[in-house]
């Protein structure tokens, strides 16, 4: 039986949301600044009056643009060994470890950056399916290359992912609201199932 699993990252794989994670751990000072700075922006988000993916970019900008690859990348790797596994919830460590690998393809589905997700992919074998940060000459640009994973956007990524293939069944997991989609599509979608 072949099977299909689709994890979201932040909240259902994890205790924390590692965008903000990441950035501090990056440049907390910087962090500080632009995270005070972005608060009129945050509470626009939580009222819906402003659109998410413009202000993800403006405060994820306002922190790496212009930054290295190879710098950023390296403190991707340096915040995975910080955080890993003490941020994955252990129940949903436990069923990624105990997965029958023969029979299952497994993507990692996020709307958090291929920048500090790439690591905790590969560390749970899975494909990333995610939000792609844009670099030019070996810099960061500011700007994502296509839309930001989330919401309708997941399932257009995972369909362009598996490209056709068949599965006996596609199983689901997410806790948010722009998981919504991806649980309706899946034969079965389970919210919240490792809180």
């Amino acid at each position: 039986m072949k099977k299909l699993y689709c994890f979201d990252f932040d909240g259902t794989l994890t205790y924390k949301d590692t965008m903000f994670m990441y950035l501090k751990f990056y440049d907390s000072a910087k962090f500080r600044v632009q995270f005070l700075r972005h608060v009129p922006l945050f509470i626009l988000l939580k009222l819906k009056l402003a659109e998410t993916e413009k202000v993800k970019k403006s405060f994820i900008g306002s922190i790496l643009k212009g930054q290295s690859q190879e710098k950023i990348e390296k403190k991707a790797k340096q915040f995975f060994e910080e955080h890993y596994p003490k941020i994955v919830r252990e129940n949903a460590l436990d069923f990624i470890n105990n997965m029958d690998r023969n029979n299952t393809q497994s993507l990692l589905v996020t709307a958090s950056l291929d920048i500090w997700t790439q690591p905790f992919a590969e560390a749970f074998q899975m494909q990333l399916v995610s939000t792609r940060a844009e670099f030019k000459n070996g810099f960061f640009t500011g700007n994502f290359i296509g839309r930001n994973c989330n919401g309708k956007e997941k399932l257009v990524r995972i369909k362009a992912e598996i490209n056709d293939h068949k599965y006996d069944k596609i199983i689901a997991f997410g806790d948010t609201s722009g998981d919504k989609q991806m649980l309706k599509w899946a034969n079965e979608g389970h919210y919240q199932f490792f809180h």
